[in-house]
């Protein structure tokens, strides 16, 4: 017994002193770019946009001091699909584990990225991701279960030409809710590796690992490789069994990512069309309104084998024939978690606000707090940290250390709604169809080895069912990733195991940056004691980039 115990522990020094340190600077900042040819502000990094990609190894520790140097609006990074084990201060979510970072301000987020796969870094403030501040983030395996020659990253968006506090301002408007019923705005363009004339240059008969992710606002996307078979091997940082994609078509939502495998042609006798569309039924369809003339949601790619030769046009399809990413088995073949002890039912719809259409969960619109719920959950103390009620207006649910919670979404809306938890990879028990309806309370078919990931597409008027372990103490929050919907209030909280928190401190760098923005950083969610929340937010202000409570005035 003593010698493996021995062969171990040597096996984890090694695995530990492989690991590294990635250290970042990033100033957040004004940029002009044309992506699609129109030329206006984006949010860049040090200068520079698109974003840069970050690309670590298992294990390494990443270290990213943010500096706000936008003037004119405040900004933070989340970790997208990032779980943060023990570090729930470093999600980013401005107003939920930290306080929005003010022009001039610097944080630094400290992690491990002990997750490989598949991820993504975006602002989680304003609305902002959409006006740029957004970009992969690739977590390498140095031993994943398939093989392949090299790999490259696809970034699929819907764009727009204004900058997103307008917009914010027309859809959360009181004349928007009255004539359009709240009806999002319209993408002027979709972009693939934020450009409209991408390339990939690929060599013959290789294996790639593509790494997909879709990093827009609104509609779903549906994409292909011309004439080059895909077959999924990952979705949402989990490795899937092999699954060939064949004659069918696979969609990706808001907030998803998909690691697909496709083998290069044996010579480089042409190049091929890569091929991306937005749901137009998300956009129009749904929505009841007519499809403007002329407009184009396609983007055309390429996969280039030989740069002399032309760029041929994209494919024609007639229709659609989606892969069930509900059907994909996890290649650990984690079992079923059960049994359940904490079920949560979710009824998402929409209200009106102050004349303002807003989506609400179980009646209740989310609104941000004073007081970041983290901080509410660190400083109220035992008598309170499990009251929901200390934590104000943000829809949360406490839930206990360990507990399988079961999470059942009844969406009561006419679209469809891609629903992301931080913190977390669920087990998805059950998508219904089109017109499903809400949860019976019965299941059909349900795996015994359920796919697991971050973001599910719940069809509309229909349900999904999901499963995770609440081993993750934290606040976390559980959403619809299209920012129009987050901004206008689809929004639950879940409050993790607080009295696990108990021992979590926020970083001295993270109360600076409140200080700095004039929010309070301890008490309930009005920076009061107990459960008094006069001055909590309770009230939709119009006219203020869509924000729950008029944002702060920066100099």
């Amino acid at each position: 017994m003593y010698v493996p115990i021995l062969i171990l522990c040597f096996s984890g020094i090694i695995q530990f002193a492989a690991a590294k340190d990635v250290y970042l600077y990033w100033n957040i900042t004004w940029v002009n770019a044309a992506p699609d040819g129109f030329e206006r502000p984006v949010i860049g990094i040090n200068g520079e946009w698109p974003c840069p990609q970050v690309d670590v190894d298992v294990g390494d520790r990443l270290i990213v001091d943010v500096e706000n140097s936008l003037g004119n609006q405040s900004t933070g990074i989340h970790w997208h699909g990032m779980h943060q084990y023990m570090t729930a201060t470093m999600d980013g979510s401005s107003g939920v584990t930290q306080c929005p970072v003010a022009p001039g301000s610097i944080i630094r987020y400290d992690f491990i990225t002990d997750q490989p796969g598949t991820y993504w870094y975006h602002s989680h403030n304003m609305g902002q991701y959409p006006d740029g501040l957004r970009g992969a983030l690739i977590v390498h395996d140095p031993s994943p279960p398939f093989e392949y020659d090299d790999e490259f990253t696809v970034l699929l968006s819907d764009w727009y030409h204004k900058q997103m506090p307008e917009l914010l301002d027309s859809y959360q408007s009181p004349e928007n809710s009255e004539t359009e019923h709240g009806q999002e705005p319209i993408p002027d363009a979709v972009l693939v590796n934020d450009y409209t004339q991408s390339i990939f240059k690929v060599e013959p008969n290789k294996t790639y690992y593509v790494r997909i992710i879709c990093v827009g606002n609104w509609p779903g996307h549906a994409f292909l490789f011309d004439d080059h078979e895909m077959t999924v091997v990952e979705v949402d940082g989990v490795y899937v069994e092999p699954y060939s994609v064949g004659e069918r078509n696979v969609r990706v939502a808001t907030g998803q990512r998909f690691g697909v495998l496709i083998k290069t042609k044996a010579d480089a006798s042409k190049n091929y069309a890569f091929w991306d569309t937005m749901d137009i039924n998300m956009m129009f369809v749904y929505e009841n309104r007519a499809i403007p003339d002329g407009y184009n949601p396609n983007a055309t790619a390429w996969l280039v084998y030989d740069e002399s030769l032309p760029l041929p046009e994209p494919p024609v399809l007639n229709e659609f024939d989606f892969v069930d990413d509900v059907s994909f088995v996890p290649y650990d073949q984690e079992p079923i978690l059960e049994p359940v002890d904490h079920q949560i039912v979710l009824s998402t719809g929409q209200t009106t606000v102050n004349n303002i259409t807003r989506f609400s969960v179980n009646g209740q619109t989310y609104m941000p707090q004073q007081v970041p719920t983290l901080y509410t959950a660190l400083t109220v103390g035992a008598k309170y940290y499990s009251n929901p009620e200390v934590y104000g207006q943000v829809n949360p649910i406490v839930v206990k250390h360990n507990d399988v919670v079961e999470v059942v979404i009844n969406n009561y809306h006419g679209n469809l709604h891609p629903w992301h938890l931080h913190g977390h990879q669920f087990q998805v028990l059950q998508r219904s169809d089109v017109d499903g309806g809400a949860f019976d309370g019965y299941f059909a078919n349900v795996s015994s080895t359920p796919m697991r990931r971050d973001t599910i597409m719940v069809q509309n008027f229909g349900h999904t069912v999901i499963r995770f372990r609440a081993d993750n103490p934290g606040i976390w929050l559980l959403h619809c990733h299209i920012e129009w919907h987050v901004v206008s209030g689809l929004v639950a909280t879940i409050i993790e195991a607080p009295d696990q928190l108990q021992d979590m401190f926020a970083p001295v760098d993270h109360l600076e940056v409140c200080e700095a923005y004039g929010s309070p950083s301890y008490g309930n969610a009005a920076g009061n004691r107990g459960l008094d929340l006069t001055g909590a937010n309770n009230y939709i202000y119009s006219g203020e980039s869509g924000a729950a409570y008029p944002p702060p005035t920066f100099p």
